[in-house]
């Protein structure tokens, strides 16, 4: 089951975001965003719509699943071998660059309350937000009065995760 979550970047009051299929949870997401994306890289991630898995690196085009490749594919054995590079150096899979699907372009609020809004109607559990080079992180937990509808640095968040183990 994956945890959902949305990413954005915000521009003044304009946030556009993505949504990411797996692993939204802060110790996953989070410091993958924390540790690999700058505010340029954020910039592109977003460009390229919804996502299934963020990885480490924007990456390359590559099969969505193995499973999808055709073993009467005339390049089967170089999807194979791309699909395996993409997994083995962690790049971000998208649904409309990798799967060739439609309707996955970013999405833009012109509010937070709008983003949150958006957050929720894609079930989405925790949100990270890039704002003037420095990103934020929140999530949609009523019980969880730290992070609940919250713009929190997320390098702070992180240190959380670390005070608990």
């Amino acid at each position: 089951m994956g945890t959902r979550s949305r990413i954005a970047v915000m521009h003044g009051d304009n946030c556009k975001s993505v949504y990411c299929h797996w692993d939204g949870y802060l110790d996953y997401n989070g410091r993958i965003l924390q540790e690999h994306y700058d505010s340029a890289k954020a910039n592109h991630l977003v460009a390229l719509g919804d996502l299934s898995s963020l990885g480490k690196s924007i990456g390359e085009a590559h099969p969505f699943s193995e499973h999808e490749i055709k073993k009467d594919d005339p390049d089967y054995d170089k999807l194979i071998a791309l699909h395996k590079q993409a997994e083995t150096e962690g790049w971000t899979t998208f649904y409309a660059r990798d799967r060739r699907e439609t309707g996955c372009e970013f999405q833009t609020d012109t509010t937070f309350e709008a983003f949150l809004s958006r957050v929720d109607g894609c079930c989405g559990e925790w949100y990270y937000v890039m704002r003037e080079g420095v990103w934020y992180c929140g999530n949609l937990y009523e019980r969880d009065t730290k992070f609940y509808k919250k713009l929190v640095p997320l390098v702070e968040a992180l240190e959380t995760i670390k005070e608990t183990a």
